[in-house]
């Protein structure tokens, strides 16, 4: 279980990671589908892109622009194998587990949650 609070304090720190924002048409998009079904999406991206380990695409699989999951991921450092290996020391050739998948799905959900707040 990673202490998501301190996590967020030292992705902000990294230029690249703090580059990273919510625009006003994803936050429109998530007042609509509203938070629950967003994180729904987190769950489906990370099983769909991230769980199973692809050399070919790694680093490759996640959009950087478009849905502000793909956003959040790009920001919290949970958009590839590399960054996950890199920012919470998870192994790159091995399947995320479940609680793994859970923590990054909260990190990135808590992670635009301050960006709404912030935003608004």
């Amino acid at each position: 279980m990673i202490d998501i609070d301190k996590k967020l304090i030292n992705l902000s720190k990294s230029t690249f990671r703090n580059s990273f924002h919510l625009r006003k048409y994803m936050i429109n998009y998530i007042d609509e589908k509203g938070l629950d079904k967003i994180k729904e999406h987190a769950f489906d991206f990370i099983n769909q892109r991230l769980v199973t380990y692809n050399k070919l695409k790694d680093g490759h699989q996640t959009p950087m622009k478009g849905h502000p999951v793909f956003i959040a991921q790009h920001a919290t450092g949970t958009c590839c194998r590399k960054c996950l290996n890199k920012w919470y020391n998870i192994p790159v050739e091995r399947n995320l587990t479940s609680d793994e998948v859970k923590d990054v799905v909260s990190i990135i959900m808590k992670w635009i949650e301050k960006e709404l707040n912030e935003r608004k």
